[in-house]
């Protein structure tokens, strides 16, 4: 039995072994794939799931399917492409090329065949409304023609739509910046929150961009400090006073750039794969609003 002395180190245990794992499954990454993405590196925190994402990869990607592997990139581009994502755009730009795809198409989608243009409208209804598909925008894809999508074709087209437009926000929501050869290869740079001109970070992920922020955080709080400090001074302050002093310091203390300020890479090499740019999310029911009809198979 041991003492408070020597405490079993319990913690390491599992934290070896974690990182064991972790270490065999991004080496089998980079013999399989000739490189580890970054968003292989963020899941590797979680490497069971990095295990099952890098599976569904594999199956969406590599293995028999109706569509060609050149032809999956590329709805893998569009995809990503309706939510300005230009980190998985750049990636499967390369990804494309790699297995054989022509380089004219990633001029934009007016270069692509227009089988895969005629992708288009489902693809923005799925990015940001997808309660407004019908079964008439299936018709339209399945119908008899030169630029018929076979059923097959079709459901594999959309589980590469769906699958990338979760995955741009995975992307988003850890920060994720392009790798070095990425960027240098394709241009394509993360829209930056401060200005319209900002590169991006040297560094693979987080880099100067989270340093940036960090001190924000920290001015914000030094300023919310003497805020509280001053209101114990001053009798009489009301918490409506607080408030918008509050509002006001936040305001001016966070570095957040307008909407409208669109970032140079991205009209270039993202906003070429997008037709109607304008179209976006849009609330699904609003109180006093007939709620608008619903896509339901079961």
């Amino acid at each position: 039995q041991r003492t408070a002395l020597h405490p079993v180190p319990l913690p390491q245990i599992p934290q070896e072994g974690a990182e064991g794992s972790l270490r065999q499954l991004l080496i089998e990454a980079f013999v399989s794939a000739g490189r580890v993405d970054n968003v292989a590196m963020v899941m590797g925190l979680h490497p069971q799931y990095l295990s099952s994402f890098w599976k569904t990869q594999y199956l969406l990607l590599r293995m028999d399917g109706p569509l060609p592997y050149h032809k999956r990139h590329y709805i893998a581009i569009m995809a990503a492409a309706r939510h300005q994502c230009s980190y998985l755009v750049g990636l499967h730009m390369g990804e494309f090329l790699r297995v054989g795809g022509n380089p004219a198409w990633l001029q934009g989608l007016h270069c692509a065949p227009q089988k895969l243009r005629n992708l288009n409208e489902i693809n923005k209804l799925l990015a940001h409304r997808p309660w407004l598909i019908t079964k008439e925008h299936i018709e339209a894809l399945l119908k008899t023609g030169e630029n018929s999508w076979s059923l097959a074709e079709l459901v594999q087209a959309l589980v590469l739509l769906t699958h990338y437009h979760s995955l741009a926000s995975f992307v988003f929501g850890c920060g994720i910046n392009p790798e070095e050869e990425q960027d240098g290869g394709h241009n394509c740079q993360p829209p930056s929150p401060h200005s319209d001109s900002s590169p991006a970070s040297d560094d693979s992920v987080g880099g100067s961009g989270g340093k940036d922020a960090m001190r924000e955080v920290e001015v914000l709080m030094e300023r919310m400090k003497l805020l509280q400090e001053s209101q114990l001074e001053e009798e009489g302050v009301t918490q409506e006073e607080m408030a918008t002093r509050f509002e006001l310091e936040k305001t001016e203390s966070l570095l957040v750039a307008p909407a409208d300020i669109a970032d140079h890479s991205l009209q270039s090499n993202v906003l070429c794969f997008v037709e109607d740019p304008e179209f976006g999310y849009k609330d699904f029911t609003r109180r006093g609003e007939q709620a608008p009809p619903t896509f339901r198979a079961q």
